[in-house]
């Protein structure tokens, strides 16, 4: 499985950005997919997960009413729409697969893409 995350970029405050995470292979309808991001200096945290099925979605406090997570199956692609982006949103931003366990765990994921840098500018 091969993830590849897109669509970061530089941008000012109250600005949107709209994330991409292609995966490859077959089983990517089965499996809930999440975001996180990491800031410099910090640990990764969880953002956003949404299930196979693309009915369930969690949102991290933070994010909670600003961003949302959705799918598209046939293209085997997740989103995380980001609006009213504000500085401390800025961070790489990873998409993964989880494998089992709790959603915002990063322990829960066993692939991950290589990550896209949001920056935000106040």
């Amino acid at each position: 499985v091969q993830l590849q995350a897109s669509g970061g970029g530089l941008v000012q405050a109250g600005g949107s950005l709209r994330l991409s995470c292609a995966a490859s292979g077959r089983t990517f309808n089965d499996y809930f997919m999440g975001w996180f991001r990491q800031a410099p200096g910090k640990e990764r945290e969880f953002v956003a997960a949404i299930s196979w099925s693309g009915t369930m979605t969690y949102y991290a406090d933070s994010v909670k009413g600003r961003f949302t997570i959705s799918r598209d199956n046939a293209k085997n692609t997740v989103y995380l729409q980001m609006n009213s982006l504000k500085p401390e949103d800025t961070a790489v931003y990873y998409c993964g697969r989880r494998r089992s366990g709790s959603y915002h765990g990063a322990d829960s994921y066993d692939y991950w893409g290589r990550g896209t840098l949001v920056t935000v500018s106040s």
